[in-house]
């Protein structure tokens, strides 16, 4: 019954995405892109982590709906921020969303807020983490292989 519920909101979520996007409101024009994909699936995570008690998938639904909002606002908004260091904020933030759930993933949340937060702020980086720029970099040119390998993964591990 639990996942039942999570595709009903999947499917809720997504059936008025191409409902608004085949009626075409005005007011929602800006709306009519896939960030809106991403922050409907994370709601509807999200939604469903709460009304079934399933906190599993709170960090799910905070990354997806984080980066639909980070991707979202890079497009409409100019003085958002666009840095690497975005994205471990992201799952920094879910990682925290779920601790203070399950009381899991607290240490991992707080290293990559600091982590993040050093990124993005310090105007004087020492040159050891110049690997790290170089690392996202790559990550940012080749996400859909961390996809691939993530797919691989959850279809090939040991129930």
């Amino acid at each position: 019954m639990k996942n039942n519920g999570l595709v009903a909101y999947l499917l809720i979520g997504i059936g008025i995405f191409f409902l608004l996007r085949e009626l075409r409101l005005p007011i929602f024009t800006d709306f009519y892109s896939w960030p809106t994909l991403f922050i409907l699936v994370g709601a509807a995570f999200l939604i469903h982590a709460f009304s079934a008690k399933d906190f599993k998938n709170v960090f799910p639904g905070i990354l997806l709906l984080g980066l639909g909002i980070h991707f979202h606002a890079l497009t409409h908004y100019p003085f958002w921020i666009d840095h690497w260091g975005m994205y471990t904020i992201i799952i920094g933030i879910a990682f925290l969303a779920r601790a203070a759930k399950t009381k899991k993933g607290f240490i991992p949340g707080v290293i990559l807020l600091i982590i993040s937060g050093f990124a993005i702020f310090a105007d004087n980086q020492p040159g050891w983490f110049s690997w790290i720029h170089q690392l996202m970099s790559w990550i940012e040119r080749f996400w859909p292989v961390v996809l691939i390998g993530l797919g691989l993964y959850l279809l090939l591990k040991k129930k």
